[in-house]
């Protein structure tokens, strides 16, 4: 059996060890280590496996996120789709088994490792969130509108004639936050900080995409996600209620698969949802089809989930929270969504 220590080594041999890894994500990645400690204050306990010979078998990512109000989880990734261990099928085993001695030993509430795919792991899967896919045809993005129906080529030419336009760069963070802050609030969600965003830009600039739809030079829809391998994924996207007449988010994600198709990848990625919700009928509409999530768990005190806006425990939250001014509700998300992981 492998042996689990925490990873000591460089970020090169990480970064090699999940590259060389089937079922590897952007979110294994070694720079959200200090993205997530400089922009959540989070403790990242990053695990090896490593062989009889030293050599790395496997890997785990592995954030601690601790608060009186919403108690203590282990999570691999926060804030993210996926995460779980990778390797050979003994390390992963191992760094399973590890990370289960420790939460047990440090009385967590929830270990979750969020696997992109099934794993042979001793532990029951949740499928409560699924990912929403669309394969794209190579250097060809008029092929594959010509092949949506009629009511969504419309609503996508909607937004264009309508003016609207749509901007890809680092330097469309600042927008793209001034439309997702505003989208949460509305929503009654507190959102991430925009300094989260800001050090995504920094951190992984050849991969991170930010793009804002704009009408009338003011943005009003706005995206960011990863380019992994041949794959693109919208891990956040918003619009503004006030332009939904307009439907500018159309416009958005159908820009983000023709620069996807340019860019020569072979998958779009719409992000996770909940099935059979509104957001994962939006996504369905562009053709694209479902892939289960295997986000693996164990609890000592049997805990269902991270928390969520939508328990019904804290089912009071979203409806005070749409009623805050928006500088204030800002200001304060950061400081309660670094807790709900």
């Amino acid at each position: 059996m492998p042996r689990v220590e925490r990873f000591d080594g460089t970020a090169e041999e990480w970064e090699a060890s999940v590259r060389a890894s089937a079922g590897s994500t952007h979110c294994h990645r070694w720079g959200w280590k200090t993205l997530i400690e400089r922009a959540f204050g989070h403790e990242c306990l990053y695990f090896g496996a490593r062989d009889k010979d030293g050599a790395l078998a496997g890997v785990l990512p592995l954030v601690r996120v601790k608060s009186v109000v919403f108690g203590h989880y282990l999570v691999s990734m926060p804030f993210l789709n996926y995460g779980g261990p990778l390797g050979e099928a003994d390390a992963v085993r191992a760094l399973v088994a590890h990370a289960a001695m420790l939460a047990d030993q440090e009385h967590a509430k929830l270990l979750e490792l969020r696997n992109r795919e099934e794993a042979e792991v001793p532990l029951p899967a949740s499928h409560r969130k699924i990912t929403v896919v669309l394969d794209l045809p190579p250097a060809n993005p008029d092929a594959l509108f010509r092949g949506f129906d009629a009511k969504l080529r419309s609503q996508v030419r909607k937004p264009q004639k309508e003016g609207v336009t749509v901007r890809f760069g680092l330097d469309q963070v600042e927008p793209f936050f001034a439309v997702f802050s505003r989208h949460m609030r509305d929503l009654g969600t507190p959102t991430l900080p925009r300094r989260f965003f800001a050090a995504l830009a920094e951190t992984f600039p050849e991969d991170v995409w930010f793009g804002c739809g704009y009408a009338g030079g003011r943005p009003v829809a706005g995206g960011c996600g990863f380019r992994w391998g041949s794959e693109f994924e919208m891990t956040w996207a918003s619009s503004l209620r006030e332009f939904s007449r307009m439907a500018p988010n159309m416009l958005l994600y159908w820009s983000f698969i023709e620069r996807a198709i340019a860019e020569g990848l072979s998958l779009f990625n719409f992000g996770r949802c909940t099935p059979g919700s509104g957001t994962h009928r939006f996504k369905r509409q562009w053709g694209s089809r479902d892939v289960p999530l295997w986000w693996y768990q164990y609890s000592r005190d049997a805990a269902a989930a991270t928390p969520s806006p939508d328990d019904g425990a804290y089912s009071w939250g979203p409806r005070l929270w749409k009623r805050l001014p928006l500088p204030i509700a800002s200001a304060l998300g950061p400081r309660i969504v670094r807790y709900i992981p």
